[in-house]
C-alpha cells in the first residue's frame, strides 16, 4: 500500500501546471512539494517500495535527498520498480486512486495507465473518486492518492 497527500501550491511559479498521473494538466492548480508532487505517482512508488520490504516514499526518495528535488514522479516509479527488481522481485501490477475534486481523470484515464504503465514496467491502472465535500480533498485544498502493489518474489 502506498498513500500521498499534497496540498495546491499557494504561491505557484508563473505558467506552472499540475503534474497528476505520469501527465501535465494544463489549466489546472499546482501542488506544492518537494518534487513535482504527483501524488498518483508517488502512492505508486511507495506502494512498490512497500511491498518488497524497501521502505517508504520519504526513506528513499525523502525531502533530505535533494538529488530528487523537483524530480517527475514517473521517475520516482522507475526508479522504485528498478529497486524492486533488484531486490528479487518483478512487479505484478499496481492499481491507483486518486481522491480530489479536479482534475476530472476519467477523459485522461488511459492515457495516465499509459504513462505510469511504463515507468512501473508493468501494468497500472487508475481510478478517481471524490469525497462529496469532505475533508481536505472535498475542500478543494489538495489532492490524495492512494495505491495497490502486486510483488512477486523472482527466487
Amino acid at each position: 500500500m502506498g498513500v500521498d497527500v499534497h496540498a495546491y501550491d499557494p504561491d505557484p511559479a508563473p505558467g506552472a501546471a499540475l503534474r497528476l498521473a505520469g501527465l501535465v494538466w494544463p489549466g489546472e492548480r499546482p501542488l506544492a512539494g518537494h518534487s513535482d508532487a504527483d501524488v498518483a505517482a508517488h502512492a505508486a512508488a511507495e506502494a512498490l517500495l512497500s511491498a518488497a520490504g524497501l521502505g517508504d516514499l520519504g526513506a528513499v526518495f525523502g525531502v533530505d535527498r535533494p538529488e530528487w528535488a523537483g524530480a517527475a514522479g514517473v521517475e520516482l516509479v522507475a526508479e522504485a520498480a528498478r529497486q524492486v527488481r533488484a531486490a528479487g522481485f518483478e512487479v505484478g501490477n499496481v492499481v491507483v486512486q486518486v481522491v480530489g475534486n479536479r482534475p476530472r481523470i476519467g477523459p485522461r484515464r488511459a492515457e495516465a495507465e499509459a504513462a505510469l504503465s511504463a515507468a512501473a514496467g508493468a501494468q497500472v491502472a487508475v481510478s478517481a473518486t471524490t469525497t462529496d465535500g469532505l475533508g481536505l480533498t472535498g475542500r478543494g485544498e489538495g489532492i490524495a492518492a492512494l495505491a495497490t502493489a502486486l510483488v512477486v518474489p523472482t527466487g
